[in-house]
């Protein structure tokens, strides 16, 4: 029996061999994989407006909380307890840390469901979403480049922080040991290596964040649904949490073992609570990036 390439040679021109798959033309140069370059959008990202705020904001507040303590005094006086806030005049480093503990309950997340909800939803709002698709962007490929620029600059806004802090902090209180709330101290060193740690569990536990608005942003043309619904979420998990009738049941939050890298900061490092967050942190994620692929590549996009 000839095989499909046989059959191809001596078939006659004009005419079309029905044990044939019929080919796809495509066009000279195309290639699915250098469509949407991440570099190219990236730099778009970088120039949208709300990518500047949230930077312009992540890089005030360190300022905001120096002159906090320089107007009220220095944190923890008349206390009985000592906790990481009181420290967070002793170098800079403790003023890195301090800020990392005010802002990863709440304002860290903004910026994570910000660019992974509105680089998707955004661009359907500006019906050009299926201008992209029509370039021709292969769906997978379209989210693929949204995904991992939208984590990219997630990660970016979370070491602005504490990078932008440690700066600060070293100006304002100097540079030094990271003193411990529960007494002893960590050499500079080993503060540096501490805080990438924390820096590194903070991200990986925004990652159900980051799989929450992204999945929305390719369920919806809202940008600010997508987000909004993404915090709002997030925020509920934090309540839950803090209903302790639930019990055992609230291991399996991500937001209960959002504090875990605090186990870090001490004479001793404990991994174990972060080890659990991390699994529960990556297995949700891993569920909704699922859920976000599988839902656009059916979807119908009209706008």
């Amino acid at each position: 029996m000839s095989t499909l390439t046989e059959r191809a040679e001596h078939a006659e021109p004009g005419r079309t061999d029905p044990g044939r798959p019929t080919p796809v033309e495509v066009a000279d140069g195309y290639r699915a994989g250098r469509t949407l370059p991440l570099g190219v959008e990236l730099v778009r990202q970088l120039k949208r407006r709300r990518t500047m705020v949230m930077g312009g904001i992540l890089f005030a507040l360190p300022i905001i909380l120096v002159i906090a303590f320089q107007v009220g005094g220095t944190p923890g006086e008349g206390n009985n307890r000592v906790n990481l806030m009181d420290t967070a005049t002793a170098s800079g480093a403790n003023f890195a840390a301090v800020n990392l503990f005010a802002a990863a309950g709440f304002l860290l997340v903004i910026p994570v469901a910000l660019f992974c909800g509105d680089t998707v939803a955004s661009e359907a709002s500006w019906s050009s979403l299926r201008y992209l698709l029509a370039a021709p962007v292969p769906r997978a490929r379209l989210l693929w480049s949204k995904l991992v620029v939208g984590l990219t600059l997630s990660l970016a806004a979370l070491v602005l922080l504490p990078v932008v802090a440690l700066a600060i902090g070293t100006v304002a209180y100097g540079w030094g040991p990271l003193e411990l709330p529960t007494g002893g101290e960590l050499s500079s060193s080993a503060a540096a290596q501490a805080l990438v740690i924390t820096v590194g569990y903070i991200f990986v536990s925004q990652l159900v964040t980051a799989g929450m608005a992204f999945w929305l942003s390719t369920r919806t043309d809202a940008p600010l649904g997508a987000v909004g619904g993404a915090v709002g979420l997030t925020i509920v998990g934090n309540v839950l949490d803090s209903v302790t009738a639930l019990g055992d049941w609230r291991h399996f939050l991500p937001a209960h073992w959002q504090y875990a890298w605090l186990d870090v900061v001490r004479p001793q490092p404990e991994y174990t609570d972060m080890i659990q967050g991390v699994s529960v942190s990556i297995t949700y994620a891993l569920v909704l990036f699922a859920l976000a692929f599988r839902g656009f590549g059916r979807k119908d996009v009209v706008s």
